[in-house]
């Protein structure tokens, strides 16, 4: 990686081209331009058959500058630092300060390229970009300019390797409430860049990691226990026990409370009916037959007035 500052004093970490990458791209614009060359030369030919033989040379010569020195120029400057072959290979010619390049950083790289590459065959192009610690031609030195790639391949670099087997549950018991959030994330940025790191370095940076978090645990680290292996059986004893806590909540918060068994309700029982009033015995009459009174019917209720018919 290179670290280039921008103008607003921002750095920016670039991966440099190097040369086998550069010289393929190289390799796959010549060979459009020279096709290119040929189609013009070819038409230039048939279209010029008339002329004198010094017409037809400062045709084949402008034809030449054209599409060989003019061409490249053109493109790099029209799509900011990315010709077809660096496309290809996933390169682009940025500014030092990591700015897309401009008409005079094309112009610059594509004359002294005449040069380095069309004239010594690449030879000098190899030689500078060997020696150069960023890989840049003479061309990239004379306009200020850098190629990078574009597409970084993958890396390993966000891996954090578990703990050994045999420290599962180990830590259980060690308090972690004390341990502040920016010491976790520095030991995470160690676990997933140990491998990157020299063996003494990291190991220095291990021990001092291990030993602030035990100072913020109050447990010594193990002796048997090697510093990198202690930090990463720690960090997943606090991955675990987030893991349980916020599993524990959700199942918690959406837990359904059992619904209450059905009880069979027996009907109520229907209020008891008042029982109908009973009429007075008709008072008895002067022979001893009793007198029905014509307003009371002989079941007891009272007469309504209206007589039905025969």
């Amino acid at each position: 990686m290179s670290e280039l500052v921008t103008g607003e004093a921002v750095a920016l970490e670039l991966r440099p081209a190097r040369l086998p990458s550069r010289a393929l791209a190289v390799l796959l614009d010549l060979m459009v331009t020279v096709a290119v060359y040929v189609a013009v030369t070819v038409a230039l030919v048939a279209s010029t058959s008339s002329l004198d033989g010094a017409a037809q040379t400062a045709l084949t010569i402008a034809a030449f500058v054209l599409v060989l020195v003019g061409g490249p120029i053109a493109v790099e400057t029209l799509s900011h630092g990315r010709s077809l072959g660096k496309m290809a290979c996933g390169l682009r010619v940025v500014r030092d300060d990591g700015g897309p390049i401009r008409f005079r950083h094309a112009l610059v790289r594509g004359l002294i390229g005449v040069i380095e590459i069309l004239m010594t065959f690449g030879v000098v192009a190899c030689i500078a970009s060997l020696v150069s610690a960023r890989g840049r031609r003479l061309g990239d030195v004379f306009a200020g300019t850098l190629v990078v790639r574009e597409r970084v391949p993958f890396s390993s670099a966000g891996f954090m390797p578990p703990p050994p087997p045999w420290l599962a549950g180990r830590f259980s018991g060690l308090d972690l409430s004390a341990v502040p959030d920016d010491l976790w994330l520095a030991v995470r940025q160690y676990l997933t860049r140990a491998g990157q790191l020299d063996p003494r370095v990291g190991w220095a940076m291990a021990e001092r990691l291990s030993a602030d978090v035990a100072a913020r645990t109050g447990a010594p680290v193990p002796r048997e226990v090697p510093p990198p292996a202690y930090l990463a059986a720690v960090l997943q004893e606090r991955q675990a026990r987030e893991a349980r806590r916020a599993f524990g909540q959700a199942s918690a918060g959406g837990r359904t409370a059992p619904a209450a068994p059905e009880v069979p309700v027996s009907p109520a029982p229907a209020p008891p009916r008042a029982p109908a009033p009973v009429a007075p015995p008709p008072a008895p009459s002067s022979d001893g037959r009793s007198e029905v009174s014509r307003d009371v019917p002989p079941d007891g209720r009272r007469g309504t007035g209206f007589v039905p018919p025969a």
